[in-house]
């Protein structure tokens, strides 16, 4: 079993007691959150799609840490114009256990 969730803008396959990485959320480490922008759940050979969310479909998950990503660089440059810019961004994720995928 396994469904698709949408936060932040982006999907994620959740598959229950497995781990995924989302954009960061404001909560605190061990809470539970429940995730109900769910686009898709499949059960075997049972797969429900939603329009664009399947009705009375839900996922627990709890939270494990918040974490940053990699550095990532950004530079700028123009040839013959003596401009140069460089900066670096380092994102920061919640890391989420699935511990639940339930439907109605």
């Amino acid at each position: 079993m396994y469904a698709i969730v949408e936060s932040g803008g982006k999907q994620y396959k959740a598959v229950p007691g497995g781990i995924i990485e989302v954009d960061r959320l404001h909560l605190e480490v061990g809470s539970k959150v429940d995730l109900d922008q769910v686009l898709l759940v499949s059960n075997d050979d049972d797969v429900k799609v939603g329009t664009p969310t399947v009705k009375g479909a839900n996922v627990q998950a709890t939270v494990l840490e918040h974490f940053k990503g990699r550095k990532i660089i950004i530079i700028k440059y123009i040839p013959k114009e003596r401009y140069r810019r460089k900066k670096g961004h380092r994102q920061q994720y919640t890391r989420l256990q699935i511990d639940e995928i339930s439907v109605n």
